[in-house]
């Protein structure tokens, strides 16, 4: 069973639909015994990271996922909020991954909306998927590249689109909307981790 972490912050639906399309069990839930009884949990997010981690600490949510021992998959702000600290408001994050969160240059339209492809992959999470491949971005804020990442991305600079430490994992595009390569991703956490 997969639990899908509900905070305010969450982009549930699309993620949720997705899961039912791989035919797997689910709960959206944000308590403690669901979560940790899980066999894997999906930490989604649409919004702004200083309100975002308000909503965690005040719930406890913040200690809760950092001690996670089952495969976690952050989605977009949940890849941000899963860094160490966020330009967004001058938040400071969860600090799973130790890189910085920053706004992109407003030299090109921020915020990246759409469909863009890799520079490069690696790991188990982008098995069956090639650099060629396109997925679905909408944000103003990227993490940096660090020895976690595993996937780049370019818009107006190089930036981690997707993170793996231990157990966990992130994108900061939407598999849930990234068509069959997002499902291809979704298949691979499930299966892999």
């Amino acid at each position: 069973m997969i639990a899908i972490i509900k905070y305010n912050a969450g982009n549930f639906t699309s993620v949720k639909n997705a899961v039912e399309r791989l035919g797997v069990e689910y709960i959206i839930s944000d308590k403690k015994e669901e979560i940790l009884e899980a066999d894997k949990v999906i930490f989604p997010g649409v919004g702004e990271a200083g309100t975002a981690m308000k909503y965690l600490k005040e719930r406890k949510l913040d200690v809760l996922i950092k001690n996670l021992k089952q495969p976690v998959l952050g989605i977009c702000l949940g890849l941000q909020l899963m860094c160490k600290h966020s330009e967004e408001g001058d938040t400071k994050c969860l600090g799973i991954f130790d890189t910085e969160v920053r706004k992109f240059p407003d030299i090109k339209i921020v915020p990246h909306t759409g469909w863009n492809n890799f520079t490069s992959v690696k790991g188990n999470l982008f098995e069956k998927i090639k650099t060629t491949n396109d997925v679905y971005f909408v944000h103003s804020y990227y993490a940096d590249i660090c020895q976690n990442t595993i996937a780049v991305c370019d818009y107006i600079k190089p930036f981690s689109a997707a993170i793996q430490k231990n157990n966990f994992f992130a994108t900061q595009f939407h598999p849930e909307k990234s068509a069959d390569v997002g499902e291809q991703i979704l298949r691979n956490f499930i299966q892999f981790t």
